[in-house]
């Protein structure tokens, strides 16, 4: 692959932390320190804590050539602006491109953080060598990012592939722009463990706390045969195949790549969900529909940050 043998250093932003590493394709060289996002108050805060880090890896790895930030919310990569970011407040319209080039005296690249965890996955993981995939990270909330032969689509603005915000009940839960059912707000840790704790509290009358009720508790209590365990990641699978249902008549991928916290229950989640896409999509569609598990998980973000830094760069050459 073209640039493949070069370092770049890719950046991760969430709404906790922002994490740095020198990537060669899809090797981590060095991390860098994290820089804790709300300890760094507005925007100004947080890029002056990044340019920091990025000057330091710099200076360690002279040989990096450009930089690619990937950041969760609406960002529009042809610009290289920031929209908004979800969770994180005060990012609108931040020419966020540009600010990471003066700070870092490097070409930078940024793009959705989910697409950028497409991006490692189509190129170097678990979609290497398809042309049409869906990938999907389950933690917080549910981020996506789609590949349409061969190309990552980004839409209009940049916010195609947002599919956290298809709706499974249009009677449903009021979500964040206003949308009824949107399967993030049934599918994330938050949710499981609020959804968990009304059922224990139904089913034994008794209450557990939400930090006892996060996905690994869920997992283990599932692997005891703990029925309400179980009934939650059957649920849970049975919402997403609702959302992969859509998904997949409009887009017709090869495949569906799910990553994230979520997704480490393994069968727990990947075999109810096998059974219940299986009975509703055309027979001859699913048996060519491929279910997989994310290959780079929580540093899929990173390398396909740092992935399309290089792509980016080879392009303007």
């Amino acid at each position: 692959m073209r640039g493949q043998q070069e370092i770049s250093i890719g950046v991760d932003m969430g709404g906790t932390s922002i994490k740095f590493a020198v990537v060669r394709g899809a090797e981590i060289i060095a991390k860098g320190d994290p820089v804790q996002t709300k300890e760094c108050g507005s925007p100004d805060g947080v890029v002056a804590a990044v340019g920091q880090r990025l000057r330091e890896l710099r200076e360690k790895y002279p040989a990096v050539r450009a930089i690619g930030m990937g950041l969760p919310g609406f960002v529009n990569h042809a610009a290289g602006i920031v929209d908004s970011l979800t969770n994180v407040p005060g990012w609108y319209d931040v020419p966020i491109r540009r600010i990471l080039e003066e700070e870092s005296g490097l070409p930078a690249a940024v793009e959705n953080d989910a697409n950028c965890m497409a991006l490692a996955e189509w190129k170097l993981g678990a979609g290497r060598g398809m042309q049409d995939i869906v990938c999907l990270t389950l933690g917080t909330g549910v981020g996506a990012g789609v590949v349409a032969q061969g190309q990552l689509l980004r839409g209009y603005l940049g916010a195609a592939g947002e599919l956290g915000q298809v709706g499974i009940d249009y009677r449903g839960r009021i979500g964040h722009y206003g949308n009824r059912g949107a399967v993030e707000d049934y599918i994330g840790n938050g949710e499981l463990a609020r959804e968990a704790q009304i059922r224990y509290a139904a089913a034994q009358g008794v209450y557990k706390p939400l930090s006892e009720l996060t996905p690994i508790h869920l997992e283990n209590a599932a692997k005891e045969g703990c029925p309400v365990a179980l009934g939650i990641w059957n649920d849970t699978a049975r919402k997403l195949a609702a959302c992969l249902l859509t998904c997949h008549y409009i887009l017709n991928p090869q495949a569906f790549i799910i990553g994230g916290g979520i997704s480490k229950a393994g069968e727990l989640l990947f075999d109810p969900l096998r059974r219940y896409l299986k009975a509703q999509i055309y027979p001859a569609h699913f048996e060519k529909l491929q279910l997989l598990p994310a290959k780079f998980g929580g540093e899929a973000g990173i390398i396909g940050a740092a992935l399309l830094a290089l792509e980016d760069l080879a392009v303007s050459r």
